[in-house]
C-alpha cells in the first residue's frame, strides 16, 4: 500500500505552495490537519458540485478550509466552526495571504451552539472534523442545513484502524465513539452514505430527503 500511495503522490500535482507550507506549519506544531489525499478528495467534490455554500466543524489552521476555498467559484463563501483562537488567527493569516479571507467566516463557538442556532440552509457541503464523541451530535444538527443532494464529509472514520480491532476495555472515548457514529452514520435514513479507505477513513453521505 505504502508503493501506491508513494506512486500516487508523485503522479499528483503539487498543491497550492500556502497549502504545502500549512502541512509543514502544523506537522511543526504538532497540529492535526487532514491528509492531502484527502484535501485533494474534497477540493475535487468542491469543483464538481460548484460548491459556494459550505460548513466546516473543526478549523484547526484551516488546511483543510484553504483546499475548500481555492476550489470554491468566485461567489463562494466558507463557514467555519473552531473555539480555539490562536489557532484560527494562524489560519486567517494564511487566508489572508491567498487573497481567500474574505470568502471565508471564522466562528470562535462552540459547534452544538453555533449548530442549534445555525441560520443558512441549503448548504452544499458540511465538512466534520472536530471532536470525535461530538460527532453524531454534529451530523443530526448538520443534515438539516443540508440542501437535498448536498454532502456531509466526515474526516477520522478509521482513526488509524482502531474501530476495526477488537473492543478493549482501554478503548479511548474518542474510538469508541467513532465506531458508534461510523454505523450510525452508514445506517442514517436521511443519507446515502459510504466510508471510503482515504486518509485515515473519510465518510461521505448524500442528504436524499
Amino acid at each position: 500500500m505504502n508503493r501506491i500511495l508513494e506512486y500516487l503522490e508523485r503522479i499528483h500535482p503539487e498543491p497550492h505552495p500556502l497549502l504545502v507550507e500549512l502541512e509543514r506549519h502544523g506537522h511543526a506544531d504538532h497540529i492535526p490537519i487532514l491528509s492531502r489525499e484527502t484535501g485533494r478528495f474534497l477540493a475535487t467534490l468542491v469543483h464538481a458540485m460548484q460548491a459556494n455554500r459550505i460548513l466546516e466543524i473543526g478549523t484547526a489552521y484551516g488546511y483543510s478550509t484553504l483546499w475548500m476555498a481555492l476550489a470554491q467559484p468566485p461567489a463562494g463563501k466558507i463557514w467555519t466552526i473552531d473555539t480555539d483562537r490562536a489557532r484560527t488567527e494562524i489560519a486567517r493569516s494564511y487566508f489572508e495571504r491567498a487573497g481567500e479571507a474574505d470568502s471565508i467566516e471564522i466562528l470562535n463557538q462552540s459547534a452544538l451552539e453555533v449548530l442549534q442556532n445555525f441560520p443558512q440552509r441549503n448548504l452544499d457541503i458540511v465538512f466534520i472534523d472536530a471532536d470525535k464523541t461530538e460527532y453524531r451530535a454534529y451530523l443530526d444538527l448538520a443534515i438539516p442545513t443540508l440542501k437535498r443532494s448536498g454532502l456531509v464529509v466526515v474526516d477520522n472514520c478509521l482513526w488509524s484502524g482502531r474501530v476495526a480491532e477488537p473492543e478493549r476495555t482501554e478503548d479511548s472515548d474518542d474510538t469508541r465513539a467513532l465506531r458508534a457514529f461510523n454505523e450510525y452514520f452508514l445506517a442514517h435514513p436521511d443519507l446515502s452514505a459510504t466510508i471510503l479507505p482515504l486518509g485515515d477513513g473519510t465518510g461521505v453521505g448524500a442528504r436524499i430527503r
